[in-house]
């Protein structure tokens, strides 16, 4: 069943979800908003990979060994959530005795997307983005290259979304939607404006120029840094228009402890 969902609001919208009998649907800890008293709420350190969504106990069979792969498990599922940055814990949300809502947002400034998966494809996205999806839908850590990471700074650690139902992400500021192959087969841009993309695109992290003068005139005043991502292939981009760190810096600004200076990229002082 396709999960009914209504997307909602303008400056921060946010996610309303009609429920039906039978139907499961999971957030990140902290992203619920209101529901109706019919619903069931229930939190779990297991993701859905882990047990479909259902209550543990009964119909894992094996015993005393099932019970301890399920443990291990759910301590492998945690352990990579936590070395993501991730919640530990997740929220599971289902309606009794008729249909029940539920409403869920994100936790910055913009916009939210549903995004169907039919089992064909998986989507990827930024650390965060996350905000809930039908326990036929699995959430699981995708780790990039160690080159790729580390040489980006951004981007080293995706969610990774497979399965069949409706995800709910959400970012900052507007979203628009891009296919690299409309543009050549490639796109460069901003590290920190990448949402999510299907599965079959290439992503990976470039630096700006070379070690010549242009090259650090791009790093130090550009803004940018070090380095761009590149995003390759034919499927679907989300790109938004604000990043974390440009959102931290206006408001540092605003309060009167910009210490990125005129300089920024390279000698901004952003913690992140």
């Amino acid at each position: 069943m396709t999960l009914q969902q209504e997307i909602v609001g303008n400056a921060m919208q946010m996610a309303v979800v009609n429920l039906r009998p039978g139907q499961t649907v999971y957030c990140e800890a902290g992203k619920f908003l209101f529901k109706t008293t019919n619903v069931t709420m229930e939190t779990r350190l297991s993701g859905p990979s882990n047990n479909g969504g259902q209550s543990q106990g009964g119909g894992g069979g094996g015993g005393m060994g099932g019970m301890l792969r399920q443990a291990m498990g759910t301590a492998m599922q945690v352990g990579q959530r936590m070395l993501a940055g991730e919640s530990m814990a997740f929220q599971y949300f289902s309606a009794q005795g008729g249909e029940g809502t539920v409403g869920f947002a994100g936790v910055l400034p913009g916009e939210m997307r549903a995004l169907e998966l039919d089992g064909t494809r998986a989507w990827f996205a930024e650390k965060d983005a996350f905000v809930a999806a039908e326990s036929t839908v699995d959430f699981g850590i995708a780790f990039q290259g160690g080159r790729t990471g580390m040489s980006g700074g951004e981007g080293f650690i995706l969610e990774k979304f497979t399965g069949h139902g409706t995800v709910i992400i959400a970012g900052a500021g507007n979203f628009i939607d891009l296919n690299p192959a409309d543009f050549g087969g490639r796109i460069e841009v901003d590290t920190g404006c990448v949402v999510a993309f299907e599965e079959g695109i290439q992503y990976g992290v470039q630096r700006i120029g070379g070690l010549n003068r242009q090259g650090m005139m791009n790093a130090v005043f550009g803004g940018e840094g070090l380095s761009l991502a590149t995003l390759e292939g034919n499927g679907r981009v989300i790109l938004q228009s604000l990043t974390i760190e440009s959102l931290a810096n206006a408001l540092k600004k605003a309060q009167g402890g910009d210490k990125q200076g005129p300089t920024g990229g390279l000698f901004s002082t952003h913690a992140g």
